[in-house]
């Protein structure tokens, strides 16, 4: 009796395993490795995963690593990819991912009406919710700077700052002026600033708050640092450089949102990117803090910026950007320590 009991019991129990096995097995799951801010980007990744019933498994950089942490892991893992999405809070890393052969193409049907000058041609990548770099002026200044030539210019000599060009953003800014300007104009624009005095901060958030308190009166910052500093009260107004008929433009930087090759839940992982170029996610991310400008048509700016369509940007290539980044370390590295 007692051997027929246990054989009962284990009868009913293993098909109980068997199922919850199952279970597990088919529950559907996405690994994304992120640079952008945790605190913008996990609503997003929550909001996803309470639409779609993906589970989101999300590795972020931490502020030690900001931006190369979880590239370099991608790097590492090339011949075992453990992510299936990546998203970079910039295109420069994704076109150096690209080239190391660790994206795939995905072309998504949220992709279309993303303007083509802020998306890979073949897929690799695709950029929204940008940032722009913006003047922040100090609103007791009567005069305005227009270009970012207003570095150079004598009349703000000793009154603007910038972010160490070493890091972040403002590497990104010059290594555009090396692609658009060549070298020469590019290094005659660098020693020029040392002769006009203009401060060397240690970021953009420095930068930001040092014009705010009236100790400088522009500095070249991400369009987030100037939006913080307006929705805090301070006497700050943007500026969009080099907008004029034959001026440069104002550098844009998109978020930018790739497919792992190899990823392991490859389906999950486009719904991810559907889910992160679309119009809703870019109105998320506008209303956050991080105050980003949408590329979508129709999808409203935070209030203090202006819509992508009217500003006039830079005509830049980001994949050589991302190859002027590397080439261009010890030119500044020597113009900071000189």
């Amino acid at each position: 009796m007692k051997k027929f009991t246990v054989i009962l019991a284990i009868s009913l129990i293993i098909p109980f395993l068997l199922n919850s096995c199952s279970k597990r097995n088919r529950e559907k799951t996405v690994v994304v490795y992120v640079s952008e801010d945790r605190v913008f980007s996990e609503p997003v990744l929550k909001e996803f995963e309470k639409e779609t019933g993906i589970k989101v498994k999300a590795i972020y950089d931490t502020e030690e690593n900001k931006s190369t942490g979880v590239m370099n892991r991608l790097i590492a893992e090339k011949n075992n990819p453990q992510a299936d999405v990546y998203w970079a809070n910039e295109p420069i890393r994704a076109e150096v991912l690209k080239q190391k052969g660790i994206s795939q193409p995905y072309l998504s049907k949220n992709a279309r009406t993303i303007p083509d000058k802020f998306k890979d041609k073949d897929g690799y990548w695709t950029g929204f919710s940008a940032r722009a770099r913006v003047f922040i002026v100090n609103k007791n200044s009567k005069e305005k700077p227009e270009s970012i030539l207003d570095y150079i210019n004598p009349k703000w000599k000793g009154k603007c700052v910038i972010a160490n060009p070493l890091f972040g953003t403002t590497t990104t800014e010059i290594a555009a002026l090396f692609t658009l300007w060549g070298k020469e104009k590019t290094m005659d624009f660098l020693e020029k600033m040392k002769e006009n005095k203009v401060l060397i901060s240690t970021s953009n958030g420095e930068s930001a708050d040092l014009v705010a308190q009236g100790d400088y009166t522009f500095s070249l910052v991400d369009s987030d640092d100037a939006v913080n500093r307006i929705k805090q009260g301070k006497g700050v107004e943007i500026v969009y450089p080099d907008q004029k008929e034959g001026e440069i433009g104002t550098l844009i930087l998109p978020n930018a949102v790739i497919l792992i090759k190899g990823a392991p839940h490859k389906k999950e992982g486009e719904k991810l990117i559907d889910f992160l170029l679309s119009p809703e996610t870019e109105q998320m991310l506008a209303k956050e803090d991080c105050a980003q400008i949408p590329l979508h048509k129709g999808v409203n700016p935070p209030s203090q910026l202006k819509e992508i369509s009217k500003i006039k940007t830079m005509n830049i290539d980001y994949f050589e950007i991302a190859k002027k980044m590397i080439e261009i370390q010890p030119v500044l590295k020597k113009w900071i320590e000189n």
